[in-house]
């Protein structure tokens, strides 16, 4: 693509140090209405004048940022346009399954198929960058936030952040299929104590390296340009002044030289966090601190030329910061067409078409897991009568939170996904229950029960309400809220040809649900095509393939629960439904998941004949490769996601018991085999020691294929 030949150093020093500011202050697309009483408002609660507006550099909009950039150009005297963001989580318009589903499809093109997607729809409608992806390490479903998350495996989680970073950014940013990316949020916001959003965050440094820092890291080595600090404070430093992340691990370390952006009023928050006594304090510890854009509060716009004039900054690295910000608006291609080929016509061509609605569909039927199945799915097309009951059987918000212009109205319910697919069936339906915490009438469930007796299966939809999940949604008990587990015990009974399928954002304690249903599909929320890709998985057009990404305890109680743990002195090593004194373990209730990591059924079976190494011993210089060969020994075609863990048997820090170290997708036609080979090289083995140093050590290690605690082979070999 063209790139403006616009001099930035020519355009910076023009600028006055109030205009250089400016370009640093991102502000809520309200600020640049249309209305001069709804600019007035939010303008003084900031202290901001509004005369101002016309130099700031970035704003947050999805839905009119054509209009306020074409304002703004109006405005400003020096024409340097604006770069308008906004969170893309799981699409624009056509939305896709959210990210912890995303995590299950263990299929890091198909992610970038998605967000190749999103970033065409969003460039359409004039936004520049998205606040995507977000690689927070999550351990407790407890966390709201956990749904924006790829899952519990660092290794995982990496993957897929950069596949979206590439995805997103491309190889040219001035090409308007391609948007900006900005991962955040740095970091360990998913570590939050007891599941509850925005809460104190105490890691050790061994933890946060071993576990929660790699999927950053693989996102900057993605190129990613931006960088949001999370909310939290970590280690009893909010991360948005937190030296020790933001310079030495970030800027030194890692060497990152792009932008930093803090996120929704975070600088203003280090008052709140007791760390600043007044706005002043906080603009000079963010800004100190390598915090170039300040994201909705005004402690720069009102602060920073004081801070410069009184020498604590200098111009200098007030230019080098705004210099960044102009080298993107730059590389995005918006000194030479601030819209980007943006319009009306371009988003009526590409929202909702067939070719995006194809991709969100595919994606959708690929994130679902099967959970269980006791041979009674798939159901068969011939069948006469079907029952759809429960509070998400005929309900739009199961394409999720986070989803930008998606709307109800353009997403397919699981009704109208099995209508259109049976147009002849004999269809019934019956709500049953409501979804809240606090609907506990059974008064639907007489009609829901006889319905169930009188059709010839059921499709049986509970879960948890799309806002129930997301920012600041922590909830303290994850089991189906209300009487949902009720409903589901009295229409099993009435029917056992029942299918049970889940509609929810993070993994839920289901009790004896899990017991009690002959079926479970694990759909997530799945965004725009929802009905139409559980209605082909439910009837055998797609065959379920989805591994999950995050366990599923027993109970709550046992959060956080993750597949990656440590063996402890007393490693509890009885049958798993005893309590065993004097042993790590609980009282009424086993250590391991529900449902582990990486666990999912299909509609085919794989058998995996044989694991072999070409070598029982390496060096630092040389390769293992690791063959694996599955065979479909089903009588469909079906994909397996062949996964390849590690342990390292003796070392100097604990090391969890399996570490998922590779992957690959497989699509297998009944009676084939393939044999995957994966390579071990030594960076692979290292780890984090007593003295924080990334190291390898020689000794023994094995190798598994399979998931989480049922591995299929297991190999061993040594590190010389």
């Amino acid at each position: 693509m063209n790139k403006s030949n616009v001099d930035l150093k020519s355009l910076l020093a023009k600028m006055t140090i109030k205009e250089k500011i400016c370009q640093l202050v991102q502000l809520n697309g309200i600020f640049f209405a249309e209305n001069e009483s709804e600019i007035t408002g939010p303008a003084d609660k900031l202290g901001i004048d509004t005369e101002d507006l016309k130099f700031m550099g970035t704003a947050l909009s999805n839905d009119a940022a054509r209009r306020i950039q074409e304002e703004h150009l109006k405005n400003d005297p020096n024409k340097i346009p604006m770069i308008i963001m906004c969170d893309v989580i799981h699409g624009f318009r056509t939305i896709y399954p959210i990210p912890l589903a995303l995590g299950c499809t263990f299929d890091p093109e198909l992610v970038a198929e998605c967000s190749r997607m999103a970033a065409k729809e969003t460039s359409a409608a004039g936004v520049h960058l998205t606040f995507t992806p977000m690689v927070d390490y999550a351990r407790d479903a407890r966390w709201g936030r956990i749904m924006e998350t790829c899952g519990e495996d660092p290794y995982l989680n990496g993957v897929m952040g950069a596949a979206q970073v590439k995805a997103f950014q491309g190889d040219d940013l001035s090409n308007p299929d391609n948007i900006a990316a900005c991962v955040k949020h740095f970091a360990a916001y998913g570590g939050a104590e007891a599941g509850r959003d925005y809460n104190t965050v105490e890691l050790s440094e061994h933890l946060l390296r071993e576990f929660y820092l790699p999927a950053y890291k693989a996102c900057i080595d993605a190129g990613v340009v931006m960088l949001m600090p999370s909310f939290n404070n970590l280690n009893g430093v909010p991360s948005t002044a937190n030296k020790w992340l933001m310079q030495k691990v970030l800027r030194e370390e890692w060497g990152y030289e792009g932008i930093v952006i803090s996120d929704y009023a975070a600088v203003k928050e280090l008052i709140k966090h007791g760390v600043a006594a007044d706005m002043k304090e906080a603009a000079e510890l963010a800004f100190s601190n390598g915090c170039d854009i300040e994201m909705m509060s005004s402690a720069y716009y009102n602060h920073l030329k004081e801070l410069i004039e009184e020498g604590v900054f200098t111009e200098e690295q007030l230019d080098a910061s705004v210099m960044k910000v102009l080298e993107l608006k730059k590389a995005l291609g918006l000194f030479e067409d601030p819209y980007r080929g943006s319009s009306e016509e371009k988003e009526k061509a590409l929202f909702l078409c067939d070719e995006h609605r194809e991709i969100v569909r595919r994606a959708a039927e690929e994130s679902a897991v099967l959970l269980k199945n006791d041979g009674i799915l798939p159901f068969s097309e011939d069948v006469g009568s079907i029952a759809l009951i429960g509070p998400f059987a005929d309900n739009k918000t199961i394409y999720g939170m986070w989803s930008c212009r998606g709307t109800e109205a353009d997403t397919v319910s699981i009704r109208e996904g099995v209508e259109k697919l049976l147009p002849k069936a004999t269809i019934k339906y019956a709500k049953g229950c409501a979804s809240e915490f606090d609907a506990l009438s059974k008064d639907g469930f007489a009609e829901a029960v006889a319905l169930a007796k009188e059709c010839d299966v059921v499709i049986l939809c509970v879960g948890e309400n799309r806002n129930y999940s997301g920012e600041g949604n922590s909830r303290v008990d994850i089991n189906l809220p209300g009487v949902q587990a009720d409903l589901v015990r009295e229409v099993v009974a009435a029917n056992p040809r029942t299918a049970v399928v889940l509609c929810n954002g993070r993994p839920l304690a289901l009790g004896a649900v899990a017991d009690e249903a002959p079926a479970i599909l694990e759909s997530w929320f799945m965004g725009t095509e929802a009905g139409n890709a559980i209605a082909n998985l439910l009837f055998g057009r797609a065959n379920p393939c989805g591994k999950l990404s995050t366990s599923f305890p027993k109970a709550v109680g046992q959060c956080p629960i993750y597949y990656n743990r440590t063996n402890t002195g007393r490693w509890k090593t009885k049958p798993e439904e005893i309590h065993q004194p004097y042993a790590s373990s609980y009282i009424g209730c086993g250590n391991l998941p529900r449902f582990f990591f990486g666990e999912g059924l299909s509609y085919t079976e794989f058998a995996y004949e044989s694991m072999t190494l070409d070598r029982t011993e390496m060096t630092k210089d040389d390769v293992i490769r690791v063959s694996v060969t599955v065979r479909n020994v089903g009588e469909r075609a079906g994909k397996e996601v062949v996964q390849l863990y590690l342990h390292d048997l003796v070392s100097s820090t604990v090391r969890p018991i399996q570490e998922l170290i590779a992957f690959e997708k497989i699509a297998l036609e009944a009676g084939e085999a393939k044999t995957v080979v994966f390579e071990i090289r030594e960076p692979m083995l290292r780890l984090w020691n007593p003295c924080n140093e990334f190291v390898s050590e020689k000794g023994e290690f094995t190798v598994s294929v399979g998931y989480a605690d049922h591995m299929k082979y297991t190999e061993t070999f040594r590190l010389v």
